[in-house]
């Protein structure tokens, strides 16, 4: 599988800008906004990962609110797969399945559809996000997929914030795939 050289990894880190101090002190936060704006580096991550997934095997593309919305729908667009959102609770009308996850202080919690992925005995499905860091969020929803009759075959997020930790753990319950790694 085709994984991005220095330079065109360099290229996108790019197009993401960085904020420092934000949402609080100590904090780089990496906003997307300007990677989605410029067309030309969204499209190079787009035919990237479409030539990823390709021949994957993939039967759905299920992205987490809300950022994994956007490369998700985009990509299960172009691989011609069903999406599924993966919500905050109360965001989804009909009957759904939950999956917790511990806060820094408190718990959160993450629903799909209980029928999201039909009736597929062991459909495969990817998991993709825009980053992870802590891995809290991303966990929950590969527990929440596993719930399902389906199998996330690989999780996939535009950054990985390493020092963070969040891939460590997730890769205990599925392979991973990260586009750049800061």
């Amino acid at each position: 599988m085709k994984e991005l050289d220095k330079k065109e990894k360099e290229y996108l880190l790019n197009s993401i800008r960085a904020i420092k101090d934000f949402p609080k002190p100590g904090i780089v936060f990496r906003d997307i906004t300007t990677l989605l704006n410029d067309k030309e580096a969204f499209n190079f991550l787009m035919d990237h990962l479409t030539a990823r997934y390709e021949n994957f095997g993939i039967d759905f593309i299920a992205g987490i609110e809300s950022r994994g919305f956007i490369f998700g729908a985009a990509l299960a667009a172009r691989l011609r797969l069903p999406f599924v959102p993966i919500r905050k609770p109360k965001k989804l009308p009909y009957i759904t399945i939950s999956q917790k996850y511990s806060l820094e202080y408190g718990v959160d919690e993450v629903q799909i559809h209980i029928d999201a992925f039909g009736e597929k005995e062991d459909a495969r499905v990817l998991l993709i996000d825009d980053l992870i860091a802590t891995g809290g969020t991303a966990k929950a929803s590969v527990e929440l997929i596993d719930q399902t009759k389906a199998k996330c075959v690989e999780a996939c997020f535009l950054i990985d914030l390493k020092e963070l930790g969040g891939s460590g753990t997730l890769k205990k319950l599925t392979k991973i795939y990260s586009v750049l790694e800061i």
